[in-house]
């Protein structure tokens, strides 16, 4: 059994998820794939369960409604250290994270750190055929996170990250308040604050060509006040 997993979550993602996890597949990677459905209108589920009668690494659960991205995370990543996953990574469905980058983020989890952040930001700015007004909301979020949390980390949003099975068993993740982007930063801040080491892999991100975007102002807003929230309840993550 491979030790290395790869959870997608995915809520209407027809256009895209044979694609990706072909692509995935075709990497020099050992590796299952999972995919966290939300009960998609437009069938992605069918999808999948005709791939995985193809292919047994691959593994399908089906939500019954759609609670928000990291609610999918949660369940996946249960999901994963009861099947005994050595190297758990999320990644977007859309194509907006490449995954000719697992090879190289797995090889830094398996030596020297516990968390890998595929990061748009690492060496100045790394994002093709996204709007202005999106890139600087981002740069903006980034920032406005590293000034409360004092978090050594670029691109705290980030949705491209590989974790330790060691970070997700001593994280509880039965306490994880957030849904949206917050919950990115809620991940990475609780391992932080806990000694976990981190490292920034560069990407490139590629605005998604097929699909909507999940990006609505409720994802927006919960992002600006839970980073607050966050500082303040510091020592309870500890």
């Amino acid at each position: 059994m491979p030790n290395t997993l790869i959870i997608i979550p995915t809520y209407n993602e027809a256009d895209n998820i044979k694609s990706i996890i072909q692509c995935i597949l075709s990497q020099d990677l050992l590796c299952d794939v999972l995919v966290v459905d939300d009960s998609s209108p437009d069938k992605t589920s069918e999808l999948v369960k005709n791939l995985s009668r193809q292919f047994k690494n691959i593994h399908l659960i089906i939500r019954t409604k759609k609670e928000g991205i990291g609610k999918a995370y949660q369940e996946g990543f249960a999901w994963a250290l009861k099947h005994q996953y050595q190297f758990i990574f999320q990644m977007d469905a859309d194509f907006s994270h490449n995954p000719n980058d697992l090879t190289q983020m797995k090889q830094l989890i398996e030596n020297k750190y516990q968390i890998v952040v595929g990061s748009r930001y690492a060496k100045g700015i790394s994002v093709v055929n996204w709007p202005l007004g999106r890139i600087i909301l981002s740069l903006l979020g980034s920032i406005y996170v590293r000034l409360i949390l004092d978090m050594p980390i670029r691109d705290s949003t980030s949705g491209f990250v590989g974790y330790t099975r060691e970070v997700l068993s001593k994280l509880d993740l039965t306490e994880l308040k957030f849904t949206g982007y917050a919950y990115q930063i809620e991940m990475k801040y609780r391992a932080y604050i806990q000694g976990f080491k981190m490292i920034e892999h560069p990407i490139i991100f590629l605005n998604r060509e097929f699909g909507k975007s999940k990006m609505d102002y409720k994802i927006i807003r919960e992002a600006i006040f839970g980073v607050p929230y966050l500082r303040i309840n510091k020592s309870r993550f500890k």
